[in-house]
């Protein structure tokens, strides 16, 4: 034949249709990855911060007494 399956036009609407979900899926599961991904360095970052604040603080009260 020339390449061209025969038989009912369901079964490739049916793969067409898992082909378009899985890539819907798999973009989601990306963008929820990449925020997990900003939500733990902007912590990350707080925390040093914090940190920092905490250590000048002490710095300052040890030059005071």
């Amino acid at each position: 034949m020339n390449g061209e399956e025969a038989g009912p036009p369901g079964p490739k609407v049916l793969r067409l249709l898992l082909f378009v979900g899985s890539g819907f899926l798999f973009t989601v599961a990306i963008n929820r990855w990449r925020e997990m991904e900003r939500r733990s360095i902007q912590k990350q970052e707080q925390h040093e911060k914090v940190t920092v604040s905490e250590s000048s603080a002490n710095a300052v009260t040890k030059a005071i007494k």
